[in-house]
């Protein structure tokens, strides 16, 4: 099963929750097809920040595929560090902007025009409160309107995912290993054994022919 590095802010109640809930009903809308790793359930704040770094990096070169949430007036910063070291490493990856609000400078995404225009990558874009208060209108409780509204953006955003699966990747093939040696080494991992797991990232990648 293709394994779905999920990233997005971590950082309320209101993150935690609804990033579980999403992933928890992606997994069961695709009957386990796609499953979402989330770093808030990895990460332990009582380790230093460099650590907590190093792990979502490994954790994302380890995953298939990635999900970026790229809501709010300003991108998660931290976010928008991890899709892009996903595009380094050539990891298809869906970008989902459950927000409604505008913003950046370009007129095709509501997001700084530099977090845009990628290869092997998606956008979903849902009006969660327009969504939200159809299914008010409808008769639903609000708990059952939230309901029907993560389930709605769940099968949108498999849809990509399924596409994204199917991407060939870009990376020239006499290319993958030095691109994968310069990614162990660039991020300045703590631990030597980082590097090691960076590089066995890519053996099972190319194993499965995420890259080829």
């Amino acid at each position: 099963m293709p394994s779905v590095y999920f990233a997005g802010e971590l950082f309320s109640s209101k993150h935690l929750l609804g990033n579980a809930a999403l992933a928890d009903i992606i997994a069961k809308t695709s009957n386990l097809q796609f499953v979402c790793v989330l770093p808030q359930t990895l990460e332990d704040r009582g380790l230093s920040a460099h650590h907590i770094r190093d792990l979502d990096i490994l954790t994302l070169l380890n995953c298939d595929l990635a999900l970026f949430n790229f809501d709010g007036p300003e991108l998660d910063s931290g976010t928008v560090v991890e899709f892009l070291f996903a595009k380094f490493a050539d990891i298809p990856a869906l970008i989902l902007r459950t927000d409604f609000r505008h913003g950046g400078d370009q007129t095709d995404d509501p997001w700084n025009l530099m977090a845009s225009f990628y290869p092997r990558t998606k956008v979903v874009r849902v009006n969660s409160i327009e969504l939200y208060k159809d299914f008010i209108k409808q008769g639903l409780a609000p708990i059952q309107a939230g309901q029907k509204l993560l389930e709605h953006v769940a099968k949108e955003v498999l849809k990509e995912l399924e596409f994204l699966r199917e991407l060939p990747s870009i990376i020239p093939e006499n290319l993958i290993e030095p691109v994968y040696c310069w990614l162990s080494r660039m991020p300045g991992f703590q631990s030597p054994e980082s590097a090691e797991k960076v590089m066995t990232a890519l053996t099972q990648k190319v194993a499965k022919r995420l890259l080829s």
